[in-house]
């Protein structure tokens, strides 16, 4: 749970919401074919829900204020994959910061599989 202050209040993101919100962001960019497992809690919840939650493959960790995100991603062979994750990277950095007004200081993209359409 991400908890930050403003001259309001106290707000608290769940993990869930962001990981919903960045599932979402990193599934629609072009060249993903899907979001991978990481860890053990993630594969026992797709075995339980389904393997097309959004949320799998995400984990977002706060850093002295700053989120640091996590990402397990499967690609489509033949694009380059550089030109993924830099997009991916860029497109999840604006909605989180949009969505949230929280800075990201960094996001670490796994390339765990490339599977053929």
């Amino acid at each position: 749970m991400i908890k930050f202050y403003t001259p309001l209040g106290k707000i608290s993101l769940t993990n869930d919401y962001f990981a919903s919100l960045v599932g979402n962001a990193v599934t629609s960019c072009y060249g993903v074919a899907g979001m991978n497992c990481a860890g053990a809690a993630d594969s026992v919840r797709t075995l339980v829900f389904g393997s097309n939650i959004p949320e799998k493959g995400v984990v977002v960790s706060e850093h002295d204020g700053e989120l640091v995100i996590d990402l397990h991603i499967k690609v489509l062979y033949g694009l380059n994959i550089a030109a993924i994750v830099q997009s991916i990277t860029n497109k999840v950095r604006y909605v989180v910061e949009e969505a949230t007004n929280l800075k990201v200081h960094k996001i670490n993209v796994s390339v765990d599989d490339i599977v053929a359409e």
